[in-house]
């Protein structure tokens, strides 16, 4: 049996796959095992920050595991310190503490407990207590119970009744709609800056700033979820300021891009004081959370080497020149097949005109364009029925770009009317 066959018969058919198979990787490309080359601009979903194959990320871990791979969080982990150390004072440069989990969804769960118990606050205990968190139309976070709860997305929920109360959703960019939405049993709001699985969609600064003025009006926690935009994407180590710089969230989680394909993820809260006199991160205290493998010395020296090559080699300001490369030339097109570009940095989404291309009847524009342009040796992953998403490693080179484009435009001319 061929891998295809393999995966129909024993794996659960919970991804509709395309036909492309990789086996190996170097940098932005991708072969399979015919031979046949692909220019990666997926990067696993916004996750292969350096690329594949012999860099810092491999090297960092194939030395660590020649010394420690695992260790329980009831001992002290170097590795752990450091990363925590990184995230903190370089990335966010805000004070703080973090917990380290092993995936967005985790993180964003993280989150969610996070709320419950700071709506517990002046509840003296009793089960009156504020639990309610608003989250945004066509948002994402997770596949979790939690994170589908959270996500206001329908087609993720179906099926999975009942699920976890206290999530309301209102649209992106409507601050109007969002103060109505607040009530007496709310305790936080939670968004990305930038939507990624529903389409690459961006909160304006303004409402940004909105959001902001009305947690600190009602005592809300003000969540973000920067699993796909954050940690240099987006042209800053958070995402959130590459659209509005004076924004100070509460708590932050990470996945994807901090571990460049290893499997970590983790979240940050403030060290900002409650109304009971005390730091917001010190009600997750000892015994409150926990994870068997979060924060192993392994995904810890992972996620460094990515930082560190990140940060070092100022990759968030390629991110920018190569964004801005990518959407110049693709507006310059004025293809009547596209909408508009949207993102920042590296986390781009192309609008399609869906009646523009000759797709079989009941196959959304988005999934047909995507299988097309990964025949011609491009992967561009779909984001919703009208999008598809360039989304390269941030060692992306010009050259690459270019070749990439042209993939695009000539596939666009193939498949339209």
């Amino acid at each position: 049996m061929n891998t295809a066959d393999k995966l129909a018969r024993y794996v659960l058919p919970t991804y509709s796959r395309f036909s492309v198979s990789p086996v190996r990787g170097e940098g932005t490309l991708l072969w399979d095992a015919q031979g046949n080359r692909y220019l990666d601009f997926c990067s696993g979903l916004a996750t292969c920050t350096l690329g594949h194959g012999d860099n810092a990320l491999s090297r960092a871990i194939a030395r660590q595991a020649g010394e420690l791979i695992h260790c329980c969080n009831l001992y002290q982990i170097d590795k752990q310190a450091e990363l925590a150390e990184c995230l903190v004072e370089e990335c966010l440069e805000l004070q703080g503490r973090v917990f380290f989990s092993n995936s967005g969804a985790e993180s964003n769960d993280g989150l969610v407990k996070l709320a419950r118990r700071f709506g517990k606050l002046g509840s003296g205990g009793s089960d009156e207590s504020r639990h309610e968190i608003i989250t945004f139309h066509q948002s994402f976070h997770g596949r979790t119970l939690g994170g589908i709860a959270a996500t206001a997305q329908s087609k993720v929920k179906e099926g999975f009744d009942p699920l976890l109360p206290g999530f309301y959703h209102s649209p992106l960019n409507d601050l109007d709609s969002l103060a109505s939405t607040i009530g007496p049993d709310t305790c936080a709001i939670m968004l990305e800056p930038i939507q990624g699985e529903g389409g690459i969609h961006l909160a304006t600064p303004e409402f940004l700033r909105g959001v902001q003025e009305l947690c600190q009006k009602n005592d809300l926690l003000l969540l973000l979820d920067e699993v796909q935009c954050g940690l240099g994407r987006t042209g800053d180590m958070a995402g959130w300021r590459s659209i509005e710089p004076n924004l100070t969230p509460d708590a932050v989680s990470w996945a994807k891009g901090l571990g460049g394909g290893f499997p970590v993820g983790a979240f940050w809260i403030s060290d900002r004081l409650t109304s009971q006199n005390k730091p917001l991160f010190e009600l997750l205290g000892a015994g409150s959370h926990g994870s068997t493998f979060g924060g192993s010395p392994l995904a810890c020296s992972a996620a460094l080497a990515v930082l560190r090559e990140v940060i070092d080699k100022n990759l968030p300001q390629r991110a920018i020149e190569h964004g801005q490369k990518i959407r110049m030339t693709i507006e310059g097109w004025q293809h009547h097949a596209l909408t508009e570009v949207r993102g920042k940095g590296l986390l781009l989404g192309v609008g399609l005109h869906a009646g523009a291309f000759e797709a079989p009847e009941g196959t959304p524009a988005s999934i047909y364009l995507s299988t097309e342009l990964a025949k011609a040796g491009l992967l561009a992953p779909p984001a919703g029925p009208d999008t598809v998403r360039l989304m390269p490693p941030l060692t992306v080179s010009n050259e690459e770009i270019h070749e990439s484009l042209e993939i695009f435009r000539h596939t666009l001319d193939r498949v339209c009317h």
